[in-house]
């Protein structure tokens, strides 16, 4: 036979194969006995040495030679393969674009709204001579407090009602999902609206209690846009969050929060931003440990371009 087989990066002259008739020869012997081996040429033993060096001597090897230029039997499967994978990598790009959007659309029409609400508010209340410091003092405190309240609310409503009554509704954030929506979505929503009946409330009306309220409804948007960012952008990556993903500390949020869908501690920690603390409390900071070790080696080398 006139013809060449390759092999590798390494031409094989077809005199050192055994003669087939049909085109293909299969090659395949234990790596108990690499000896039987010396007799091919030396690119051919070249090109298998390597292969001859891993740990697992009870393996065989087995190698198809084809043509050179002839289409193998694999290659419409390969090809089938590497058309899907590349489908679904574009139909996760296009979900992540749908769920930014979204994001972005909210994110801004919430933080236009609180933002004015704010301005609007303080500048009615220093119109006059007599300054209400009260109720801006009430308004800040009940604003931070807020704040810091809600990571509390949401670990007890996570503990006691996302993994309890409302699982039929909270089981969809457990699961792969299937578009840019997920049915846990709605909480969002239902968490969105006191905020705004609060300050719609507090900005309509005057005096103390309005204060507080305006206050209190500032504090709970507040938290659910960190929450939408550090929960939905940098642990679950549904949208790129930028710098926030070099924080050390969201790092370790972003980490206990791992080990929650791990299930490794009971389901904790059912908070976020006191998650760490959470995962230290049941004996979990080994384990804390370990995964943020391998979520910065993904993150170093996603901004090197390794993968």
């Amino acid at each position: 036979m006139a013809s060449s087989f390759s092999f590798a990066s390494t031409r094989i002259p077809s005199s050192v194969l055994p003669a087939t008739g049909g085109g293909y020869v299969l090659l395949m012997d234990s790596l108990r006995t690499p000896r039987s081996l010396q007799s091919t040429a030396n690119t051919t033993e070249l090109a298998i040495r390597p292969l001859l060096r891993r740990p697992n001597r009870n393996a065989a090897l087995c190698f198809v030679l084809k043509k050179e230029g002839e289409a193998g039997p694999l290659s419409a499967d390969m090809a089938k393969s590497e058309k899907g994978i590349s489908a679904r990598s574009a139909q996760k790009r296009a979900e992540r674009q749908i769920y930014l959007f979204a994001a972005m659309m909210s994110s801004l029409g919430f933080t236009s709204m609180a933002a004015a609400a704010v301005y609007y508010r303080f500048a009615m209340q220093t119109e006059g001579l007599e300054i209400p410091l009260v109720e801006m003092v009430g308004t800040f405190s009940l604003a931070v407090g807020a704040t810091v309240g809600m990571e509390y609310w949401a670990r007890w409503a996570h503990r006691a009602l996302w993994h309890a009554s409302l699982w039929h509704m909270h089981k969809s954030h457990h699961r792969p999902r299937d578009g840019p929506f997920e049915l846990n979505d709605i909480f969002a929503v239902i968490n969105a609206a006191p905020a705004v009946c609060l300050l719609a409330f507090g900005f309509f009306n005057r005096g103390l209690i309005p204060s507080l309220c305006f206050g209190a409804g500032l504090g709970i948007t507040l938290f659910g846009m960190a929450y939408m960012f550090v929960h939905d952008g940098l642990v679950h990556r549904r949208f790129p969050v930028g710098p926030i993903a070099n924080v050390p500390y969201f790092r370790r949020v972003a980490a206990a929060h791992q080990l929650h869908h791990a299930d490794k501690f009971g389901g904790v920690p059912h908070g976020l931003f006191l998650g760490p603390a959470e995962l230290e409390d049941v004996g979990g900071g080994e384990e804390l440990q370990k995964e943020i070790n391998r979520r910065t080696k993904v993150y170093d080398k996603a901004s090197d371009g390794s993968i």
